[in-house]
């Protein structure tokens, strides 16, 4: 009788055990998400996504090791990828139809639903380093232009020509979509060739796009995302990636999640505030809110891809492109970079 007694106990403090368990901590990035055809990336090109997008995560990963904030682990991601000339944020930004940059970011708390934003800076080399200080150090949430440079100016910012964003192949790209506007509205003996406007429509649609989600050894769920936007964007144009509630979200009681895609539809379906709600108030696991929530922009015509990340550490990273440049890291031992969608 005492050994089935003895076994039964064992049992239960084994289960008692993993009750107690910490929740793994954490984080996941992205760089974007669109036409990312296997054939058009070299070998060397995908090795250097791949060796980029491992760095930035490992230096995450480094901050939540040593017991940093999630908070902290986001913005160091985030800046790592703006560095980097390989993707639309930062240095390496699409350029507007003036052939400049105009860059966004934005920056969120799950602990505090503290958070902050730009829009529209030309001279910020780390945007998400500016939406952090407005989320800490102003008592707004989003600040644009001028304003937001002026405030950067008041913090000791140092301001960079907007030259340092630029790289010959976002120019090229430039050029390209000015000459697929004018083809467009030419007569029609004078537009493309079919191989010219197939050159332009794999083009269109890219979107490097990078964000963060992580969670800390506290619990604590961040997330922040940082963008140049559209190529030949006009008027001002600004995207999902630093409105709070559509390209960017935390909350505790829910999810951590950060968008990437065409940031008129993500703006109309609240796509990173949806996915929270369909956790937080109708109980839906996080996959099934993330794939859910990519689905209603297909339904409207959108394309692009989110990553989401829970206070259990479940992850999502739907999309309904080609690709999405991602990678992820936990304490339990997960590590990813991909890049492309499942065959």
């Amino acid at each position: 009788m005492k050994r089935p007694l003895r076994l039964l106990a064992a049992l239960a403090l084994s289960a008692a055990a993993l009750a107690a368990a910490p929740a793994p901590y954490g984080l996941v990035l992205h760089g974007g998400a669109g036409v990312i055809e296997r054939q058009e990336l070299t070998p060397g090109l995908e090795a250097d996504y791949r060796a980029k997008l491992a760095e930035a995560r490992d230096a995450g990963y480094a901050v939540l090791e040593r017991g940093g904030t999630a908070v902290d682990a986001v913005a160091a991601v985030i800046a790592i990828l703006e560095d980097s000339p390989l993707f639309n944020a930062g240095r390496g930004a699409v350029l507007n139809a003036d052939g400049q940059c105009e860059l966004d970011a934005s920056i969120m708390d799950g602990r505090t639903l503290a958070a902050g934003a730009i829009a529209g800076v030309h001279h910020i080399r780390n945007p998400i380093r500016l939406a952090r200080d407005v989320m800490d150090h102003s008592e707004h949430v989003m600040l644009i232009g001028d304003g937001a440079e002026q405030f950067a100016r008041s913090r000791g910012y140092e301001f960079v020509p907007n030259e340092y964003f630029q790289t010959e192949m976002r120019r090229a790209q430039l050029e390209r979509a000015q000459a697929r506007e004018r083809a467009a509205a030419a007569p029609k003996s004078s537009r493309l060739s079919p191989s010219g406007e197939a050159l332009l429509r794999l083009n269109a649609h890219k979107h490097g796009t990078v964000g963060c989600v992580a969670l800390d050894r506290a619990g604590n769920l961040a997330a922040g995302t940082s963008t140049g936007g559209m190529t030949n964007k006009k008027f001002g144009r600004v995207g999902d990636s630093p409105i709070i509630g559509a390209g960017t979200y935390a909350a505790n009681a829910s999810c951590a999640v950060s968008a990437t895609g065409w940031g008129e539809y993500f703006i109309r379906v609240g796509v990173a505030r949806s996915i929270a709600a369909r956790v937080e108030f109708g109980g839906a696991p996080l996959p099934a809110a993330a794939q859910a929530a990519i689905d209603d922009v297909g339904r409207l015509g959108g394309d692009g891809g989110v990553i989401a990340l829970d206070r259990a550490g479940h992850v999502a990273w739907p999309f309904n492109t080609s690709g999405m440049y991602r990678a992820l890291r936990f304490s339990d031992g997960r590590a990813e970079v991909e890049i492309f969608a499942a065959r």
